[in-house]
């Protein structure tokens, strides 16, 4: 079976957001602040993802791995941040928020001044607490 590529490494976030232009510099440790003080843990880096916390998850197939249960990637075009349970759920949420784009479980916004800080801080709780109230009980 294939080894997950997406996995959490010894690379400085610091150095991580060194390498970024100093408007991308200044949203990613505002979304480290909020992540931060949502799940309690420190940031770490999974490839170029900013990930916090972490579960283990094993499918009946017998693929299993280790993931973050938040986190966020400053991509050319846009801030992806990763919400994993999606937003099904988060439609309330995501009327107020402001100008964004999503897939699946990722939320794309041009910059943090685009969205309303205090709802997206509302989102990522949400869905860091779907994750620790739901997904990690399910592979346990």
């Amino acid at each position: 079976m294939a080894e997950n590529k997406t996995k959490p490494g010894t690379e400085s976030v610091e150095k991580f957001l060194d390498t970024l232009e100093p408007s991308i510099q200044q949203d990613c440790k505002t979304l480290i602040k909020i992540m931060q003080k949502i799940t309690g843990k420190k940031p770490v880096m999974w490839g170029n993802i900013v990930g916090f916390g972490q579960f283990h998850y094993k499918y009946a197939s017998g693929r299993e791995g280790d993931y973050f249960l938040t986190g966020f990637s400053p991509r050319k075009a846009n801030l992806t941040i990763y919400c994993l349970p999606g937003f099904e759920t988060h439609k309330a949420l995501l009327q107020k928020l402001g100008k964004f784009k999503t897939t699946k479980s990722c939320l794309y916004v041009k910059n943090l001044s685009v969205v309303d800080m205090k709802i997206l801080e509302q989102l990522i709780s949400d869905s860091y607490q779907c994750m620790i109230n739901h997904y990690i009980k399910m592979f346990s």
